[in-house]
């Protein structure tokens, strides 16, 4: 099947384009108002973009609706310059789904989803104490396109629990952090728990040889 943009509507795209694009990690997003107040709220319109400096890109779309109402990680972003993303593993699983209910302003998700926080390294908004890995970002730029908006976050700290980092690189131990990712809008998301997979990358000089 073909699906031509201009002809389909947005949220049939959206369930589309969700589907292909996958799969995708997922930012469980602590931010603060100008009041002190905490949301915590997950997105998978995320990923690193570059690393020299370090930028993470967040899509956030309006609150549904024909008003153009951001949601509050969009406006305490603008407000405060500062976010937390915390890495979402298989444990969490639970605690982020909750935190993706559409509570209503006053009701605290991370009292709801059972979460503490810990205090940053660098930025004011607290990380999630349960979360084995975190970014702390403070905005870099915001781009509004149509009843959207790309975050991007100048990454200033990270943190990550001893026991998931080889000091050697250092790397991070991805095949025990056990991270996960969205698959699709139907509640479907993928494990790494014994999913990895090594492809090594093959050096010129290798290929050649290979082709001989």
């Amino acid at each position: 099947m073909i699906f031509e943009v201009d002809k389909v509507p947005t949220h049939n795209i959206y369930n589309l384009l969700i589907g292909l694009v996958a799969p995708r990690p997922i930012a469980l997003v602590t931010s603060m108002n100008e009041a002190g107040g905490l949301n915590a709220a997950p997105f998978s319109a995320y990923n690193y973009l570059c690393t020299d400096p370090p930028i993470v890109g967040l899509g956030v779309t309006n609150r549904p609706g024909g008003e153009f109402v951001p949601k509050d990680t969009a406006q305490n972003i603008r407000r405060t310059s500062e976010f937390v993303v915390n890495v979402v593993t298989e444990d969490l699983l639970p605690q982020m789904n909750i935190c993706a209910t559409d509570f209503p302003a006053e009701i605290d998700e991370l009292e709801m989803a059972g979460l503490d926080t810990a205090a940053s390294a660098v930025v004011k908004v607290p990380r999630i104490r349960q979360a084995h890995a975190a970014l702390e970002c403070v905005e870099h730029s915001t781009i509004e396109i149509g009843r959207s908006r790309i975050i991007l976050g100048r990454v200033v700290a990270m943190y990550v629990e001893d026991r998931f980092i080889d000091p050697a690189g250092p790397y991070v131990l991805a095949e025990e952090l056990h991270a996960i990712g969205r698959m699709n809008g139907l509640g479907s998301y993928v494990k790494t728990r014994d999913g990895f997979l090594t492809q090594p990358r093959i050096p010129y000089s290798e290929w050649l040889k290979g082709k001989r």
